[in-house]
């Protein structure tokens, strides 16, 4: 008797509101141009920006501003940003378009079903991961992208000595995540908890939002180590 199949949890929920005019055109033309189709197996990331080079991975990029603004002023990266939802998507490839950003592309994607089956052992230079949905209630935790296997897949498709640089307005979250930093083997800490300030990060529409609350802003930068026993 076969077993039954489970869905897997995801960390979003599709509640994406009508898109605008601009945002389907953009969707129609430049996707083409600027987004990378993906249904599976591996991808040669190499080959979809044109030429070598250190390869950020940025996962839920929102409206996409800040991580225009990192392509813009970081053009020896590559960055590749993942999201699920098209409407801050085609806002990203208006702005890529208008900007002449070679250096960025975006894949309309889960970006845990693309970690785990599309990205090779040891190919990326940096995982960038800003506010997250915190799913706040103790009985959702469970769907938080943030898990201990979700950072062993991000550790292995880390190249020794690349980032994964996340940040959270959200003090349980913030908690959360350096825990299970804690406890995985090939991530280290260099600054021993939350980093100082935001480094290369600018600061995000979620951030402004979570400030006008009255919430703090923690920013988590840990590097891959070359091996376990270097812990």
């Amino acid at each position: 008797m076969s077993q039954p199949q489970h869905r897997p949890i995801r960390s979003f929920v599709r509640r994406e509101g009508r898109l605008t005019a601009g945002q389907q055109r953009a969707l129609d033309r430049l996707y083409p141009r600027y987004g990378i189709d993906w249904s599976g197996g591996q991808i040669d990331l190499a080959a979809c920006f044109g030429r070598p080079a250190p390869l950020v991975l940025d996962i839920g990029f929102g409206d996409g501003d800040a991580l225009a603004e990192m392509a813009a002023a970081l053009p020896h990266r590559n960055y590749l940003g993942v999201e699920v939802y098209r409407s801050g998507t085609g806002r990203l490839l208006r702005r890529i378009d208008s900007e002449q950003l070679s250096n960025l592309r975006v894949m309309l994607a889960d970006a845990s079903e693309l970690l785990r089956d599309g990205i090779a052992s040891a190919s990326l230079a940096g995982v960038q991961l800003f506010f997250p949905d915190p799913w706040t209630k103790k009985r959702h935790h469970k769907r938080r992208i943030v898990q201990a296997d979700w950072l062993a897949q991000v550790a292995d498709r880390l190249q020794p000595g690349g980032f994964l640089h996340m940040a959270t307005d959200w003090s349980d979250y913030a908690e959360w995540m350096l825990s299970l930093t804690d406890a995985e083997p090939r991530l280290e800490n260099p600054h021993g908890g939350y980093a100082p300030d935001a480094g290369d990060r600018p600061e995000t529409r979620f951030e402004r939002r979570g400030l006008r609350k009255g919430h703090g802003v923690y920013d988590l930068m840990l590097r891959r180590v070359q091996s376990a026993a270097l812990r």
